[in-house]
């Protein structure tokens, strides 16, 4: 089956954002997801060249329009392919093929009776690129509240689009197609501004810089096609329209449009579908608008100025404190924007955020799961995968359970749950190591035990590379080749099966996915095989007087809630009895928020505070736990009441 998703095209007036690699890698995992099941996948992106404030931004650099346009794009282009993006086609509307697209549709519109002259006079801002009813301004700047620039009058000779013929089809077919617009509360948003009146569009501007008009169209002559209706149109002209007809009927319609929520009611869910209507085209079958990335709780935007996070920069951080590959830097920062929000909703970016991710879900249960099981195999069987083994009966229904979330949450664009199933299914995986106890297992001799135990961890180690491989390409890349199986043609059906790792087959060298500074060269010891635990041998002695440094207390728990977007933190408020404090703990697994108010726990008060998931944390609670499976935290208390307040000592 084929399936083609795309990008919105983006202008080329500044750099890429880490906003516009959301989208991006959204759409790169639908399109590697989709690969995966063996369909013939389109996936397109590509730049936006023939806007206004993009030969404005050529002149503010002293450049000519084209020169710049090219510049840009090549941006664009070097930084999808250093995040990984498998597109198929990159568009750019300066093109001659897109030329030939824009023209032969405008000649429908034409040839339909739903393009007229006229004159328009009205307000227009240039860096939205948007037309304005004057109630609509704000004291005559852009309504959008990211924008608030002040709006340019015009008055000029145009081609208008009857799009206010269209607000019945708009509305029915909407009603007819429920799966149409995305989210379902988006789509509430487009009923009530289609029930508000839509007014006939303005399609042309006079201007050198854009898309003539077709000669073909009476009084054209100095008209070129207003760049939303241009832009628009690049979803056809890289299904092949109107050049390659059998192409065109093998993609159109698209399966999925993924964009950000401000370019969605307006032209996307509303403009869009009525041009497609007047050229008897079909329709795409979803539309879809997810949230922003904010920082201190506004848009990440190149329109607003100042500081803008790249990708670059923020996966130059990431090594900086871990000491990770770019390749791994890279999986981290596609997992975390995919898992941290829900994809219709906005989510505040930090790269603190990202190396939580990193250390708690990459670190801890994916990468700790690949090198427990590894170094035990060339231990205990020379580096060669046992023979295989049925089914296990917790593992195996895991596996497929993670795999049909996965499944629903990628034909949904629910990315977050689906990766929250994926990370259950690691953490059964690192549970059925401990509970197995494959080095106890050695100890006592049981072989055939030992081999059922480590084949079983091999199989979910495949299985995870199978899952996680839309997400984070590198990463299953590099599982398998440790696996000893570099070069294995993946698909999905094989994150369904049991038994694929062959009997006898070499693995690689283990090496951590996803180090971290601290670790020094105590990685593959602390995951060659022994439980999940640190001996006291290991540590650093420390003496008397360093330890009376600590000052341990009495605390109880009279508060505690969920940290937004996180799985395992719980935001605590203790009393310590002089001062009631702010604590987060990475308890959620194990406790629920009212399981805790009223404990009493023990609190480290004199450490340094610390800033996590934005929530200042003034001290630490005690606990103990199994390093791999975080449901089996439990708190530290006493056996005797004690005040608040009390030295622990």
């Amino acid at each position: 089956m084929k399936f083609y998703v795309t990008t919105p095209i983006y202008y080329v007036n500044d750099v890429p954002t880490v906003g516009h690699a959301y989208t991006t890698i959204a759409c790169d995992v639908v399109a590697r997801y989709y690969r995966l099941r063996g369909d013939d996948v389109l996936f397109t992106t590509g730049t936006d060249e023939n806007a206004l404030k993009v030969v404005r931004a050529a002149e503010a650099r002293g450049l000519e329009p084209k020169p710049f346009v090219s510049q840009m794009a090549d941006d664009f282009r070097r930084e999808w392919l250093g995040l990984n993006i498998a597109y198929d086609d990159f568009i750019r509307t300066t093109e001659d093929r897109h030329r030939r697209a824009v023209q032969a549709f405008f000649e429908k519109l034409h040839a339909s009776g739903d393009l007229y002259l006229d004159k328009y006079e009205g307000w227009y801002c240039v860096s939205d690129e948007t037309f304005f009813r004057e109630e609509e301004l704000v004291e005559g700047r852009c309504p959008n509240p990211e924008c608030g620039r002040k709006a340019e009058w015009i008055e000029e000779p145009a081609y208008f689009f009857r799009f206010s013929n269209y607000s019945d089809r708009l509305l029915e077919y909407i009603e007819d197609n429920p799966g149409f617009l995305l989210p379902e509360f988006r789509k509430n948003e487009v009923v009530n501004f289609i029930r508000g009146g839509l007014r006939d569009a303005c399609v042309s501007r006079q201007s050198s810089w854009g898309i003539p008009l077709p000669a073909s169209i009476p009084e054209s002559e100095g008209h070129v096609i207003y760049v939303w209706a241009d832009a628009l149109i690049n979803y056809l002209t890289c299904a092949g329209y109107p050049d390659d007809i059998a192409r065109f009927e093998q993609y159109w319609p698209a399966d999925v449009h993924i964009m950000a929520k401000d370019i969605f009611v307006r032209f996307h869910a509303t403009l869009w579908p009525a041009m497609l209507m007047a050229a008897e085209l079909p329709l795409p079958r979803c539309i879809v608008a997810h949230g922003w990335w904010t920082q201190a709780g506004e848009k990440i935007s190149k329109s607003r100025g100042g500081a803008i996070p790249r990708p670059g920069p923020v996966l130059d951080a990431v090594i900086a404190e871990t000491r990770c590959s770019r390749e791994a830097a890279v999986d981290a920062l596609r997992y975390h924007m995919l898992r941290e929000v829900p994809f219709g909703l906005d989510g505040e970016f930090s790269v603190e955020a990202l190396l939580g991710r990193y250390a708690d879900d990459l670190a801890n249960d994916l990468g700790n799961l690949l090198h427990r099981v590894l170094p035990m195999i060339a231990r205990y069987r020379e580096g060669r995968v046992p023979s295989s083994c049925p089914p296990d009966p917790d593992l195996h229904p895991a596996a497929q359970s993670a795999a049909a979330a996965w499944e629903t949450a990628v034909e949904t664009l629910d990315f977050r749950s689906g990766l929250a199933a994926i990370w259950s299914f690691l953490r059964a995986a690192n549970r059925f190591i401990d509970q197995q106890a494959p080095w106890a297992l050695a100890k006592s001799g049981d072989q055939q035990a030992l081999d059922r135990v480590l084949y079983s961890a091999a199989e979910a180690i495949r299985i995870a590379a199978v899952l996680v491989a839309p997400v984070m390409p590198n990463t299953a890349d590099e599982i398998e080749a440790q696996l000893g199986l570099r070069g294995w043609r993946r698909s999905w059906d094989q994150a369904h099966e049991w038994g694929l790792v062959p009997a006898g087959q070499q693995i690689g060298r283990p090496t951590p996915l996803f180090p971290r500074q601290d670790q020094g060269g105590k990685a593959a010891a602390k995951a060659a095989g022994s439980p999940n635990t640190t001996r006291s041998r290991e540590m650093p002695v420390i003496s008397i007087k360093e330890f009376q440094k600590i000052d341990l207390r009495v605390g109880e728990v009279i508060g505690a809630e969920a940290v937004p977007g996180a799985d395992k933190l719980l935001k605590l408020t203790v009393d310590i009895g002089d001062e009631q404090r702010t604590m987060v703990a990475g308890v959620a697994l194990s406790y629920r928020p009212e399981d805790l108010v009223g404990k009493k726990v023990v609190v480290v008060t004199n450490l340094e505070p610390a800033t996590i998931r934005g929530v200042r944390s003034e001290g630490m609670i005690l606990a103990g736990w199994v390093q791999c499976d975080d449901k089996s935290i439990a708190i530290v208390t006493h056996d005797r009441s004690l005040p608040k307040g009390a030295r622990v000592t």
